[in-house]
């Protein structure tokens, strides 16, 4: 691995650390420069709760690797999470920078009603 990825997968080990010793439910949030993908998981890691990305049906109409279409993952991904009585996460950002499409996500989410 490039000293790049390996940065951001030490930081992301640290950051899931952190949660998993805080025993809560996680939003864990993925992107690649064409999709970015967001799944609610379990406190112990083993479930998926909820999970959205632009790999949905109703959001590959447009653009998939833009800040718009973080957004709508975000909104959906709260109104999932709801849906399965969860408003309470950690957001586990996967060591990427808290910055353009993650931060897009994260607000997306909070709006929707998420808290974290």
């Amino acid at each position: 691995m490039n000293d790049k990825k390996v940065a951001r997968v030490r930081r992301a080990a640290s950051t899931r650390a952190k949660i998993r010793a805080n025993g809560s439910v996680r939003l864990c949030v993925n992107r690649t420069p064409r999709h970015i993908y967001a799944q609610v998981l379990s406190a112990c890691g083993g479930q998926v709760l909820a999970q959205a990305s632009t790999l949905d049906t109703d959001l590959r109409t447009g653009a998939t690797g833009n800040v718009e279409a973080a957004r709508k993952v975000g909104a959906l991904i709260a109104e999932r999470a709801k849906s399965a009585g969860i408003t309470r996460v950690a957001f586990d950002r996967s060591g990427f920078k808290y910055h353009g499409r993650i931060q897009a996500l994260a607000d997306a989410a909070r709006e929707a009603g998420l808290e974290f």
